[in-house]
């Protein structure tokens, strides 16, 4: 398998999901859950448990790509970036909901993501 550490993590990502999803939906049917269906802490958790999954399906199907269509190795730089930033992006939107503070380190999951995608993009056009 070209990128088995995407294609594994994606996949813990996603169990990741489904365990988080079960965990804080325990509490979604108060209505005034967490500060009410819009507050701040309640967008953010559904974006954290929402971001584990759509990013762990991203890596899974990177983990699939073949190598010589990307044009880098099975420990590729945009394959680890793209995890990373699976992985940040979720951490941010969880410590934002329990910290506000939090908010402003948003920027490093979405560098890594983007910086992924465009060496992904820039690799299969060379």
């Amino acid at each position: 398998m070209p990128h088995a550490l995407n294609f594994i993590g994606g996949w813990w990502l996603i169990l990741t999901a489904f365990v988080s999803g079960a965990i804080i939906g325990l509490g979604f049917h108060r209505e005034e859950f967490l500060g009410g269906y819009i507050s701040f802490r309640r967008r953010l958790l559904r974006l954290g448990h929402i971001a584990l999954a759509a990013l762990g399906i991203l890596n899974v199907v990177y983990g699939l790509a073949p190598t010589a269509a990307l044009s880098f190795g099975p420990a590729s730089l945009p394959g680890m970036l793209l995890l990373g930033g699976a992985v940040a992006m979720p951490l941010v939107c969880f410590l934002s909901a329990w910290r506000e503070s939090f908010r402003h380190l948003f920027f490093i999951p979405v560098v890594l993501l983007v910086t992924a995608v465009a060496l992904i993009i820039l690799g299969v056009r060379s």
